[in-house]
């Protein structure tokens, strides 16, 4: 049976990857203090620590393969039309409106939409499972976050 500390513990485990929106890399700095605070001396927060720190290493991960397609893929849409020289002769920004070429472009365009609205997705998804999981501990239950790649065992 777990003590109120514990469960308290845990919760803010969990609850402090949402600092991220406010101090950056405050969704791992956080939880690894609380986490390494009571590791030792309970199994209950040692399992939602590394629950907390395997969910946000698996979400950084995710977040960095979409944006490794989708970046790209506007970069290249948005730019392969334009020379150089374009740039240098017309400092404007009409120049890059006036040569894209939209028609050709749809179809990679669509991945690297689909792929901004999968992070946008994995984002919300994000800030609710943490309050979910936040709440389960405070209830003394253990929590699984789903799509988590076991980094910490």
């Amino acid at each position: 049976m777990e003590t109120s500390n514990e469960r308290n513990i845990a919760a803010l485990t969990h609850l402090s990857t949402l600092t991220q929106y406010f101090i950056p890399f405050g969704n791992y700095i956080f939880p690894i203090i609380f986490w390494t605070s009571k590791k030792d001396k309970s199994e209950f927060v040692n399992h939602n620590g590394k629950q907390a720190l395997n969910f946000q290493l698996s979400i950084l991960i995710y977040s960095l393969v979409l944006a490794i397609i989708a970046i790209p893929i506007f970069l290249y849409t948005v730019l392969k039309n334009i020379s150089f020289n374009d740039f240098i002769n017309h400092v404007d920004e009409e120049i890059i409106f006036q040569k894209f070429d939209f028609s050709n472009s749809i179809g990679i365009l669509t991945v690297a939409v689909v792929a901004l609205f999968i992070i946008a997705c994995i984002k919300v998804a994000e800030f609710f499972l943490v309050i979910y999981a936040s709440i389960k501990a405070s209830n003394g239950e253990e929590y699984n976050y789903p799509f988590t790649i076991p980094f910490l065992k």
